[in-house]
């Protein structure tokens, strides 16, 4: 299965690199692409100082582009969006296919008084869900935002589905560099699938702090390896994965069958 990051900065109402970037991700066969979180609307800080009506235009824009390049290009597209209904705000991962859109609300969202998303968007708190699952050619694909990668609750929702990769959005920031990494590899090995991660680029500045947002979107192995993985620069990456090999992890290491006698 071949996939691809597209590691950008926020984008606003601009079009253009998407439009060249997919165009070369359809030319290397790629099926599906990932974006980082807040690329397509602008970052949670400066979201709280527009209008509903704002960010609704906004994400309309964006929502009519990707179905355009979905249905174009023949290609899978997960991309972060904030969507208004009945001037309420939420925070989503759209799967865009050739053929149909789907949404995840994301679930558990971050509530620190410096970073506060809980408070600020309407997504219901309730009891969790199992998140996105799809398949593309017997590649199964589950889907979380960043942040929901910390609790277990949610890969419980996932770990006796056979799980292929799980495409993981964030926009990660201040000095969580080595911290994300060592996450991201545990939690691959321990569920032996691939985790796909892309994390956005840029800066953001307040009277408080510098946001810096230092990219590191990385491909980990069944076996917690790490595979491919960017820089703090706007790159394409293009990686290959294989369903065998997630087979073939979970057999040498046996995790699931441990489990699944008792």
């Amino acid at each position: 299965m071949k996939c691809a990051v597209l590691q950008l900065s926020a984008q606003g109402m601009s079009s253009t690199k998407l439009y060249n970037y997919i165009r070369i991700a359809e030319k290397n066969g790629v099926r599906v692409l990932l974006l980082g979180e807040y690329v397509l609307n602008p970052f949670f800080k400066e979201l709280q100082t527009l209008s509903s009506s704002m960010i609704q235009e906004l994400s309309a824009h964006q929502i009519k582009v990707l179905k355009e390049l979905s249905t174009t290009y023949k290609m899978t597209i997960i991309a972060p969006l904030i969507i208004v209904k009945k001037d309420k705000i939420y925070k989503t991962v759209a799967k865009f296919s050739p053929n149909k859109t789907a949404y995840y609300q994301q679930q558990l969202l971050i509530n620190y008084p410096h970073w506060n998303e809980e408070k600020f968007f309407s997504n219901e708190i309730k009891e969790l869900q199992t998140p996105l699952i799809f398949k593309i050619d017997g590649f199964k694909f589950a889907l979380m935002s960043g942040f929901e990668l910390h609790f277990d609750e949610l890969w419980s929702k996932i770990s006796h589905k056979n799980i292929d990769c799980v495409l993981l959005p964030s926009i990660s920031t201040f000095e969580s560099y080595e911290r994300w990494k060592t996450l991201i590899l545990s939690r691959a090995f321990t569920h032996n699938c691939y985790i796909l991660r892309a994390n956005r680029i840029g800066e953001y500045v307040d009277k408080d702090a510098s946001w810096n947002f230092y990219g590191d979107s990385l491909l980990a192995s069944p076996n917690g390896e790490l595979l491919e993985h960017l820089g703090n620069k706007e790159e394409l990456m293009i990686v290959d994965m294989s369903h065998t090999d997630v087979v073939q992890a979970r057999r040498v290491w046996g995790f699931k069958d441990a489990i699944s006698k008792r």
